[in-house]
């Protein structure tokens, strides 16, 4: 549920908002909490308290003997969303993000991330697409290209307008000049540029990044009714389906990143969702691949 508008002073909000969380997420809140987290003054930090009850009095109750604030059995978010996700992800900050950033829980939580390797990205070839992509221009690209039949680097002149993640690796999306159609290049196999032109190509002429395909996710049948069941919790379906807009020029790389590639042969365990309008989507697949 979306919390209320207020008016306050950034200050003022950001403190009302810290209490809020830890009342939710954190098992409560008192004066000395605020103290230091913001170094704030007692009268201040008793002040905030009260001027929270005032703005959200069915949230929060006092205990005496611990002299400590709790959430009520009737909390509803007035200053913060409650985003699970955004908590959990506050749990693997950085020591230096988690010093900038209030209402850190790592402090005393554990929990850590899948390490990831990641793609290193030269900063001046990254620096050399953004203006192609801010002025319309084009750029030839010493790019490496894992086909078989372009075993070494290639120079080849590119018109990039557009920039995606499939999760573990950044891509430019642009028109190359050399296959005349809209491509995508990993950005870290791209070792150099040179020849920038002004004239380009219309971002506007592609097609498949401009338009969407609509996936149908489904749990897989296979999968036992209990297990299809959590499924469709997991994901959050509707009526045993989730609908998932996506561009059709990132439809592979969604696919495989789901595994909806292989969920009708591979262990229903590993890929618990498949696509439910598959003929359409195979069909669009195809059409943006070509």
């Amino acid at each position: 549920m979306a919390p209320e508008k207020h008016e306050f002073r950034w200050g003022v909000e950001r403190r009302l908002e810290f209490i809020e969380f830890r009342l939710f997420w954190e098992g409560g809140v008192n004066r000395s909490d605020l103290i230091e987290e913001f170094g704030v003054s007692v009268p201040q930090a008793s002040k905030d308290l009260a001027l929270y009850q005032e703005h959200a009095p069915q949230n929060i109750e006092y205990d005496k003997s611990l002299k400590r604030y709790f959430a009520s059995e009737s909390f509803r978010p007035a200053f913060i969303e409650l985003d699970a996700e955004s908590y959990l992800d506050r749990l693997t900050m950085s020591p230096a993000t988690a010093c900038e950033t209030s209402c850190n829980p790592a402090r005393y939580l554990r929990a850590d991330r899948l390490p990831i390797p990641q793609r290193k990205i030269a900063p001046e070839i990254l620096r050399s697409m953004l203006v192609c992509v801010r002025e319309s221009s084009s750029i030839e690209i010493l790019y490496q290209s894992m086909s078989a039949t372009r075993p070494n680097p290639l120079w080849r002149r590119v018109s990039p307008h557009a920039f995606a993640s499939d999760g573990l690796r950044w891509h430019v999306r642009a028109f190359c000049h050399i296959d005349n159609k809209y491509k995508d290049f990993i950005l870290s196999r791209c070792m150099g540029t040179r020849s920038s032109k002004a004239e380009g190509e219309s971002p506007g002429n592609d097609v498949f990044w401009e338009s969407l395909f609509s996936v149908c996710l489904g749990p897989n049948p296979r999968l036992s009714t209990g297990q299809q069941s959590i499924i469709v919790e997991d994901f959050g379906m509707n009526d045993g389906e989730s609908v998932v807009p996506v561009r059709k020029a990132l439809l592979y790389y969604f696919s495989k990143r789901l595994r909806l590639d292989v969920a009708e042969q591979d262990d229903p365990r590993e890929a618990p969702v498949v696509i439910k309008n598959r003929i359409d989507f195979d069909a669009a697949l195809a059409e943006a691949m070509r």
